[in-house]
């Protein structure tokens, strides 16, 4: 059997449309430029860009677009070999607008239905699946057939089954499984208020061992809207870790055998905070396969969300290990120089009329 991958990651993917001026609307922006996104396809991202033999597993439309995505995959590192086409659907396209440093509304743009929520269970290499020392899927691919049950399929392969409530008797060793909460509310047929959700996600949660959300991502999961209350429940959902992302108020992970990390944020300049999350998501894994304790982790993870919220893009912007170094180091994120973008393509501040 090959080498296992350190990570196979799987759910979206697309292409992100960025706008290259902060501080208006669409409609006043005339130039763009185009990057790979998707939550898990980032994470396969950020993991390979600090050292780790990645993977994702999606589909794209059988289009153009759908071949700028597995191109750039593959020059960032991440094996695509589970990437499918699926000829009756478009590769997906997202909009931003960005009016930092906290607000970046999003235009997904996934109608009738996105090619990554048409991967099959029989379709899966549930051996690779397996053998993957971290699995990662997201909140997004529960929302509809048969997406559903291809990730509860690959979710159960990892553990022979679900498993909830506390410890108890000798430790169990279970694989690292993460379940990325990554609620979308639009992508789910009954939208904020869809029943199926919170039942779905409680499925996920007892086939996993790490979960990763923000508040109000927690509050789907787990009806609880407080932090500690959060990350308590889902320990009790199943996991042995739950992460728990506060935005500026940082990030609080508390584990099964009772370790608890309250981690601040790395002071940065904010130019695009949405690619954050996926940043901090392969530094997770990054971390968790080093055997870093807790805090140490979540310091890590941090300071690779914190650069790329530095910085316009998400796939590209991921961050090296010098430069997470670097800025855990000097306790902030440095100003600098995106890279990936041409010269000229930094994103510019409204004057005038636009302020």
């Amino acid at each position: 059997m090959p080498q296992p991958y350190d990570l196979i990651t799987m759910g979206r993917i697309g292409v992100d449309i960025y706008p290259l001026r902060t501080g208006v609307s669409l409609a006043q922006v005339d130039t763009f430029a185009k990057f790979l996104g998707g939550s898990p396809s980032n994470v396969a991202v950020a993991g390979a860009r600090l050292g780790l033999r990645t993977a994702v597993v999606t589909r794209t439309g059988q289009d153009p677009f759908g071949g700028y995505l597995r191109e750039r995959l593959r020059e960032f590192g991440v094996d695509d070999r589970w990437v499918g086409e699926v000829a009756a659907y478009p590769t997906p396209v997202t909009f931003c607008e960005l009016f930092p440093p906290d607000d970046f509304p999003l235009y997904f743009y996934r109608l009738p239905k996105a090619p990554d929520l048409e991967i099959h269970a029989d379709e899966l290499d549930l051996d690779a699946v397996r053998a993957a020392r971290i699995f990662w899927v997201t909140g997004t691919g529960l929302s509809a057939e048969p997406s559903r049950t291809a990730t509860l399929a690959a979710l159960a392969a990892r553990t022979g089954g679900p498993r909830t409530g506390p410890a108890s008797g000798a430790p169990e060793r279970r694989p690292v499984t993460v379940f990325d909460l990554d609620w979308r509310p639009m992508f789910w047929e009954g939208g904020d208020t869809d029943p199926e959700a919170p039942r779905r996600y409680r499925e996920a949660l007892a086939l996993a061992t790490v979960a990763v959300g923000n508040l109000a991502e927690c509050a789907v999961a787990t009806g609880e809207h407080e932090p500690y209350a959060a990350a308590r429940a889902l320990l009790d959902a199943g996991v042995e870790l739950a992460v728990v992302k506060q935005g500026p108020e940082g990030v609080l992970a508390v584990h099964r055998d009772g370790t608890v990390a309250e981690v601040p944020p790395l002071p940065v300049r904010v130019v695009n905070g949405l690619g954050a999350g996926d940043a901090f998501g392969g530094a997770l894994c990054h971390g968790l396969l080093a055997g870093w304790e807790t805090e140490r982790v979540m310091r890590y993870a941090n300071a690779a969300g914190a650069i790329v919220a530095s910085r316009l893009a998400c796939s590209s912007a991921m961050p090296f290990p010098a430069e997470v170094e670097h800025a855990l180091a000097l306790g902030e994120v440095p100003d600098g120089p995106e890279p990936g973008l041409a010269t000229g393509s930094a994103p510019t501040a409204p004057t005038g009329a636009d302020a």
